[in-house]
């Protein structure tokens, strides 16, 4: 690496690096840690809204000292970039030198934040869910659909996932591919209440709304189970967050933001937080009963963990392409 040069990795350059599920919980693991300690900085994440209330572009950075990674990502979200053949989710990583700040690379942040997202979901659920838990429900077959139960693969002895989405032809996708890559039985279901009654695991990945559709009811999510809001709240209703025996979150101050600029309008008073049940400054799941939840809000704290384990792989394989600064 030469001096005032940065290594730009394309999406496909982020994936041929080889960087594993398991390993991302792990780094994922630490990076928590320093939070719990104080040790951390992740200012919550200024945005703006083009065209509508459901769009997003946001400016995330982060700092963990630990893990010598300093930077920040440029995402958006587009509810309806489907109906143009995109994605939903686009955007860039910017990391930099931690010692002289120099930007050292910038990289595309689409596979990182689906990855990591998953592994955050994984990582509350090793906390929050019961080991044994074996049948995870999925209602939205996209992105966050696959790389969430990759990640609960990891951590859980899965055998049976419930597939749910509005759209029946992702659903037959969805089965056919998780089916084969992961050697679990996968059910194509085509009532949601049938991807939440029944599972130990529960998972919402579908658009993010400031207005929740409310789709899941109180009497739906079985005692003893524990679910992850990818999506924040929208596809619960009020009633069946607050049957939860814990409600948590992966940053207390960015829950509080989002409830300031109309989002969470009616969830359960907040038990802990990540960092707070790494630490074990809070209890995660104390009986086998409990109904447990995470509303994650996906923080630049995960795509820092991530994003020096791809540059320095990188750089061991060659890939990416030098710029002059």
């Amino acid at each position: 690496m030469e001096p005032n040069q940065l290594l730009y990795l394309s999406q496909k350059d982020v994936i041929v690096v080889g960087l594993t599920m398991a390993e991302i919980i792990d780094a994922l693991e630490i990076a928590f840690l320093e939070k719990g300690k104080g040790l951390t900085e992740i200012p919550p994440k200024p945005g703006i809204h083009p065209g509508n209330g459901d769009n997003f572009i946001h400016a995330m950075p982060a700092y963990i000292p630990a893990l010598k990674a300093a930077g920040v990502k440029w995402v958006s979200g587009f509810p309806e970039n489907y109906q143009r053949g995109l994605p939903y989710i686009t955007g860039l990583l910017i990391l930099n030198d931690h010692e002289t700040g120099l930007p050292i690379s910038v990289m595309d942040c689409v596979w990182i934040t689906a990855m990591r997202t998953g592994a955050a979901s994984a990582l509350s659920a090793r906390y929050l869910a019961r080991p044994e838990s074996a049948v995870v429900g999925v209602l939205g077959c996209g992105v966050q659909g696959r790389t969430n139960v990759e990640a609960l693969n990891v951590l859980f002895p899965l055998s049976k996932v419930m597939a749910y989405d509005v759209n029946s032809e992702a659903t037959d996708r969805y089965v056919e591919e998780i089916s084969t890559r992961f050697n679990l039985e996968v059910v194509a279901v085509y009532n949601p209440r049938d991807a939440v009654t029944g599972c130990d695991i529960v998972v919402t990945s579908g658009p993010i709304l400031k207005e929740p559709h409310a789709t899941i009811q109180a009497g739906w999510l079985d005692s003893g189970a524990f679910a992850s809001l990818v999506d924040f709240d929208s596809y619960w209703h009020a009633d069946a967050m607050r049957e939860t025996t814990k409600f948590c979150t992966d940053d207390t101050a960015q829950l509080l933001h989002y409830k300031d600029v109309g989002y969470f309008k009616q969830i359960p008073p907040l038990h802990a937080d990540l960092g707070e049940l790494v630490t074990g400054q809070k209890p995660g799941r104390e009986s086998s009963d409990e109904r447990t939840m995470t509303a994650n809000l996906g923080l630049a704290l995960d795509d820092m963990a991530v994003a020096p384990l791809i540059f320095r792989k990188a750089i061991e394989k060659g890939l990416g392409t030098w710029l002059p600064l």
